[in-house]
């Protein structure tokens, strides 16, 4: 009897766990179902939280945030040339005497500033002796005929006279007197400054940059003594392949870089023909320099726009703008729903135009950080650190 019991007793207990086990296997998927579902939608906040920075207000105002939206505009292409600086030929002079004569003097030295007018060397000249001389005796004669008129003498000997007179004045000055000097040479009327002696004089304001020769040394006509040019404006050219050269007008913008400077220019002119060692165009472009930085041989960098004959529209932003992400690329800071939340977004950056960047990979209107870039990053590195440590 008891046995029959117990037995009976297993009987029960199997039919109940037969019975029960499919609710409790349910029950226990069903939690675990949960567990992952809360393990994801944790994992996906972390991301969430490892993607986005929120700022505060106080954070953007004292870190100078800036927000403008992305619009399409129209961008010239650039061309990138070498260039090379040198004196603007147009405002350059060579000083040298137009007769065989001796250097006496010298009164200025090489790098000197000078003013137009201002003396540069006195020479000494048989010729220029003769010529003196000659224009001594022809202004007396001239003086002596005004004072008589054409009521004493012929008309023939008052013109001659006058012509005289020209053709003395005029000799004095080819041989490298000035009008100046003429009119107080002639005006001392003493035969014994007839000497031969002369002084260049500068023709234009500027800096004395060449000097060949020495005092007492005999140079003979068209031999440079000195060359003085106006550093203010000086020329940049820039070699360009033909190619490229026929996209280029004169008038169209440029820019000098030397080092971390740049300086505006302008094309000026386009050389017809090409370099037989470097195969390109000499395309001339002139650039202010009235702060005195640039100066000729220097070389450096141009780059000249063309004309954008397509009207192509494209996004554009301040290189300012424009982050390094971890593996290099470059990103910008989005600007989420939320004003003071911003997001990491990769970019590609098409070419780099004076300080604008041309991109692709967001949608004109976008909203991104134009100023304070670099804080928001910081600000989103910092709690990425923060998570992965939690």
């Amino acid at each position: 009897m008891k046995t029959t019991n117990r037995i009976k007793s297993i009987l029960l207990s199997c039919a109940l766990i037969q019975l029960l086990f499919p609710l409790i296997l349910s029950a226990e998927q069903h939690n675990e179902h949960d567990e992952h579902q809360q393990h994801t939608q944790h994992e996906e906040s972390d991301e969430h939280e490892q993607g986005v920075v929120t700022l505060s207000t106080q954070q953007m105002d004292a870190a100078g945030i800036k927000v403008s939206s992305l619009a399409l505009s129209e961008v010239n292409t650039i061309v990138n040339a070498p260039g090379r600086v040198v004196f603007n030929r147009y405002k350059t002079v060579s000083i040298t005497p137009r007769i065989t004569s001796q250097l006496v003097k010298r009164y200025v030295a090489l790098g000197d500033s000078v003013k137009r007018g201002q003396a540069i060397a006195s020479l000494s000249s048989v010729d220029m002796a003769e010529a003196q001389g000659n224009l001594l005796l022809m202004h007396r004669e001239w003086s002596r005929v005004q004072k008589l008129g054409t009521n004493i003498i012929t008309e023939k000997r008052y013109t001659q006279s006058r012509v005289d007179w020209q053709l003395a004045k005029a000799r004095a000055i080819a041989y490298g007197m000035t009008e100046n000097q003429v009119t107080s040479f002639v005006k001392n009327k003493q035969f014994s400054k007839a000497n031969g002696l002369f002084t260049l004089v500068s023709p234009i304001n500027g800096t004395v940059l060449e000097e060949d020769y020495i005092k007492g040394q005999q140079v003979e006509a068209g031999d440079e003594i000195n060359l003085i040019t106006d550093e203010s404006s000086l020329w940049v050219l820039a070699n360009v392949s033909p190619k490229l050269a026929r996209n280029i007008r004169v008038g169209n913008k440029a820019t000098v870089h030397v080092d971390e400077q740049i300086y505006p220019a302008k094309v000026i002119q386009i050389s017809h023909s090409v370099n037989e060692v470097t195969r390109t165009n000499l395309v001339r472009l002139g650039v202010d320099n009235k702060l005195d930085e640039l100066h000729s041989g220097l070389f450096v960098d141009t780059q000249i726009q063309l004309e954008n004959k397509s009207k192509t529209m494209v996004l554009t932003v301040s290189d300012s703008a424009l982050l390094r992400s971890e593996d290099g690329d470059w990103q910008v800071m989005v600007e989420q729903d939320h004003p003071t939340e911003f997001k990491a977004v990769e970019v590609l950056v098409k070419r780099v135009i004076n300080g604008i960047a041309v991109i692709e990979g967001l949608e004109p209107g976008t909203s991104i950080v134009t100023q304070g870039a670099f804080f928001v990053q910081s600000e989103l590195a910092k709690g990425n650190f923060e998570v992965h440590n939690h």
